[in-house]
């Protein structure tokens, strides 16, 4: 599956430049030219990783950056800035970011870099346990067991709570329309409408998301229903 980038960079050029060779590298790019449009993009949809520049028009990089965390937001950060100084770098990691790099920068670098972090977040943040089990964050799913932890917390599912996840997990990364999910979890009960749909997402981002109004593994997919990008 094809991993997003979203870039949130205030310069032309450099948007251009970046955005041609990342799609080159086959990734899929997304721009944002300011700081509270970037925040948008970034809480509303779903990346793989984000590149932020400090110096940005309407909200700085650091700002953003601090609210995407504070937000629940875990997509891996590389922050991209002219500025040098190592104290700056400090704020921007522990502010949340995972990496740093300064203007100007080779492109082999900022490519490797960016694969470290993609390579890094595939091995810890969807990681298969075994046949019967999945980890997505900090939520461990048993199959065999129909359990559900979230930390060392188990968390309490309905019987078709449980099912609509299950489903989502075996077919992750694919948009799933309301009547697809309808059908393959409730069957063709035609007393159950969509609306069902909705109702049991939003019980599962309650219980499982980090922030349920910024949902980062059970996405909303405009116009047409949910995916699960965990």
């Amino acid at each position: 599956m094809t991993q997003r980038i979203l870039l949130i960079e205030d310069e032309p050029g450099l948007v251009m430049t970046l955005s041609d060779r990342l799609t080159s590298e086959n990734y899929a790019v997304e721009a944002a030219h300011d700081g509270e449009t970037g925040l948008a993009q970034a809480t509303s949809g779903f990346f793989d990783l984000i590149l932020l520049d400090v110096m940005l028009p309407r909200r700085g990089g650091f700002d953003v950056c601090r609210d995407l965390r504070q937000r629940g937001v875990t997509t891996p950060i590389i922050m991209l800035t002219a500025r040098g100084q190592t104290i700056d770098k400090v704020i921007g990691l522990k502010l949340g970011a995972d990496d740093y790099v300064t203007k100007p920068f080779e492109m082999l670098e900022l490519l490797a870099r960016v694969e470290a972090q993609l390579r890094r977040t595939t091995h810890s943040s969807s990681v298969e346990l075994s046949p019967g089990g999945y980890q997505f964050g900090d939520v461990r799913v048993d199959f065999r067991r129909a359990e559900v932890c979230r930390g060392l917390e188990v968390v309490e599912l309905s019987a078709k709570e449980f099912k609509l996840l299950r489903y989502m997990i075996e077919h992750r990364g694919a948009a799933l329309s309301r009547d697809e999910l309808l059908n393959e979890v409730w069957g063709y009960d035609i007393s159950v409408s969509t609306r069902t749909v909705d109702v049991h997402i939003a019980g599962l981002r309650q219980k499982l998301e980090a922030n349920q109004r910024h949902p980062q593994f059970i996405v909303t997919v405009h116009g047409l229903g949910y995916r699960f990008a965990g």
